[in-house]
C-alpha cells in the first residue's frame, strides 16, 4: 500500500508552494493573507499568467515584475470561482467522465465516506475518495494513499480536487466519494463539480468562527444538493431535526434513512458490543440482518444505513450486503481502540463537537466504572462550543483531562479557561488541565487500571500540532506505544 504525496505542483493553483513554469496563479484575498502579496514568489517560481480580481490594484513594482517576467494578468469577477473553474479546465475537466457521490452534514461523514468505498470495493467497483482522515485511490490492484493532503481540509481546494480526479480517470476509477464541508460550498471548492447521489448526515454547531448563526450553517450545507445531477439520488437522515425540515421542503425528491424515526431505509440494532454489531435493514426494495465490527451505537448505524441506502437508490442489490459489512475496515480516529498492558482500555475519537462527545462518552460510560477523557479544543475555531464539551465532558466521565489541541495563534491557557467555565461546581474535582498533551495522555495512563477507559478526544487521525502557525509531529498512538514501554 504506497503512501506518497500525490502532487507536488499544480497546473493552476492559490498557494506558491505549488507554482511550477507555465502556472497560473490565482490570487485570492483570504481571511488571514491577501494573496497579492505572493505574486513575486509565483513569478519567481515561473507563474506565466497572474489571475486577479476586477478592481484589485497592483502597485507599479509589481506590473514591472510581471512584464519582466514575460507574464501577463488576467481579471476575474470572483477569484475562488475562477480557480475551480481554471483548475476543472486545465485537468480536462475529470468530473464529467467519473460517478461521483458526495457526503455532507457535520458528524459522520468520514465514517460514511469509508463505508461507501468499502461497500463499491465489494461490488468490483474501482473506487477513489477524499475525506478528513484518508485520500484513496483504489484501482482493484493496489491503493495509493496520500497522506500529504489528510488532515488540511475536509474538502480539499479545487486544484487539488481536480488533479486528483484526473489521475482517477487516468488510473481507471470509476467512483470517487467525497467529503463534503460548508466551507467547500462558501469558498466554491465544488464549482464544474456534480454528484450522482449525496447524503446529508446532520446538522450540529460546529465552525462557529465562520457560520455565527445556525440558520447561515444550514443554508451553506443545503448548497450540496445544488450538485446532484438530474436523475441523482439523494438521502438524508430522518432522525436530525434539520434532516427533517429538508425532507418536509423535499424539492428534490430525497429519500430517507433512520434508525429512531421511520424512514425509507430503516435499521434496528439487534446487537451492540465493543467488538461485534448486528442490525436489521428494512426497506421497499429488500430486507435484511447484517453483521458489522468495531461501529458501535446507534450513531454508527446511521452510517451505514446511510451507506446502504444510496447505494440501493442507484441500483446495487443491496440484500448482497449482509455478508461484506463484516469485512468493513476500521477507520482510522473513529472510535480507534488499543488494549493496554495495565489492562485499560484507550480509544482514539475524532469527536470535537458537544454533541460528538455527548455521543461516544455515553457510549463508552455503561461499558466501564472508570472513563479517563483527554481533550481540548482547536484554537481559531467556535468558541461558543468550548465550555458545553466542558459540561458534557465533566457529567459524563470520572475524570477529565483538558490539554491543547491545536492551539494555532490562542494562547492555550484561554482556551482551557474557556472550556472549564462549562464545569458544574459539583463535577470540578474531577477535573485537571495539563497543556501538554503528551504529558496529559501520560497522567491518563498512570491514573488508570484494568477496566478503565481511556478516551482520547478531538485529533482522530491528525499526526500534528498547530502551535503559532507550525506544524509540530505528535501522534496519540506514538505516545501510547512509548508510556507502555
Amino acid at each position: 500500500m504506497p503512501k506518497k504525496q500525490l502532487f507536488t505542483t499544480f497546473p493552476v493553483t492559490s498557494h506558491t508552494d505549488y507554482v511550477t513554469t507555465d502556472s497560473t496563479f490565482v490570487v485570492i484575498k483570504g481571511q488571514k493573507e491577501d494573496g497579492s502579496a505572493y505574486i513575486q514568489k509565483a513569478l519567481e517560481r515561473g507563474a506565466s499568467t497572474i489571475v486577479v480580481e476586477v478592481g484589485t490594484e497592483l502597485s507599479p513594482e509589481l506590473e514591472a515584475l510581471i512584464i519582466k517576467h514575460g507574464a501577463h494578468v488576467e481579471h476575474v469577477g470572483n477569484a475562488r470561482k475562477a480557480l475551480a473553474y481554471l483548475s476543472a479546465e486545465a485537468a480536462g475537466h475529470p468530473a464529467k467522465k467519473l460517478k461521483l457521490f458526495g457526503i455532507g452534514g457535520t458528524k459522520g461523514k468520514t465514517t460514511t465516506v469509508s463505508m461507501l468505498a468499502h461497500l463499491l470495493k465489494t461490488f468490483g467497483k474501482k473506487v477513489a475518495f477524499i475525506s478528513t482522515a484518508l485520500v484513496s485511490l483504489n484501482t482493484g490492484k493496489d491503493e495509493l494513499i496520500d497522506f500529504d493532503c489528510t488532515g488540511t481540509l475536509t474538502t480539499p481546494q479545487p486544484d487539488y480536487v481536480h488533479q486528483f480526479l484526473k489521475l482517477c480517470v487516468e488510473k481507471g476509477i470509476e467512483y470517487v466519494v467525497l467529503e463534503v464541508a460548508a466551507q467547500a460550498h462558501t469558498f466554491f471548492r465544488l464549482e464544474d463539480i456534480e454528484f450522482e447521489g449525496v447524503i446529508f448526515t446532520n446538522l450540529d454547531r460546529e465552525h462557529g468562527e465562520l457560520y455565527p448563526c445556525m440558520e447561515q450553517y444550514f443554508s451553506e450545507k443545503q448548497k450540496l444538493f445544488t450538485h446532484v445531477k438530474p436523475g441523482g439520488s439523494v438521502l438524508i437522515n430522518a432522525d436530525d431535526q434539520y434532516g427533517q425540515r429538508l425532507l418536509k421542503e423535499n424539492s428534490f425528491g430525497a429519500k430517507s434513512f433512520g434508525v429512531t424515526t421511520t424512514a425509507d431505509y430503516d435499521a434496528t440494532l439487534l446487537c451492540d458490543n465493543l467488538t461485534e454489531q448486528e442490525a436489521l435493514v428494512e426497506s421497499s426494495k429488500a430486507t435484511f440482518v447484517c453483521t458489522y465490527q468495531g461501529f458501535p451505537g446507534l450513531y454508527n448505524l446511521l452510517n451505514i444505513v446511510g451507506a446502504v441506502g444510496l447505494l440501493a437508490e442507484r441500483g446495487f442489490p443491496i440484500d448482497e450486503l449482509a455478508e461484506t459489512l463484516i469485512a468493513f475496515p476500521p477507520v482510522p480516529g473513529r472510535l480507534e481502540t488499543q488494549k493496554l498492558v495495565n489492562g485499560a482500555l484507550a480509544v482514539i475519537d475524532y469527536a470535537h463537537t458537544a454533541s460528538s462527545f455527548e455521543q461516544v462518552l455515553s457510549l463508552m460510560r455503561p461499558r466501564t466504572d472508570h472513563l479517563i477523557v483527554v481533550f481540548g479544543a482547536g484554537g481559531s475555531k467556535d468558541v461558543d462550543k468550548r465550555s458545553v464539551m466542558g459540561e458534557v465532558a465533566s457529567r459524563l466521565a470520572d475524570v477529565v483531562i483538558v490539554t491543547d489541541d491545536n492551539p494555532r495563534f490562542e494562547d492555550p491557557a484561554v482556551i482551557s479557561d474557556q472550556i472549564v467555565s462549562g464545569v458544574k461546581a459539583k463535577q470540578a474535582h474531577k477535573v485537571m488541565v495539563i497543556h501538554d498533551r503528551q504529558k496529559a495522555i501520560e497522567k491518563a495512563y498512570a491514573l488508570s487500571h484494568a477496566g478503565s477507559v481511556i478516551m482520547l478526544l478531538g485529533k482522530g487521525p491528525d499526526d500534528v500540532q498547530i502551535v503559532n502557525g507550525e506544524r509540530l509531529f505528535f501522534s496519540e498512538k506514538q505516545v501510547l506505544e512509548n508510556i507502555q514501554k
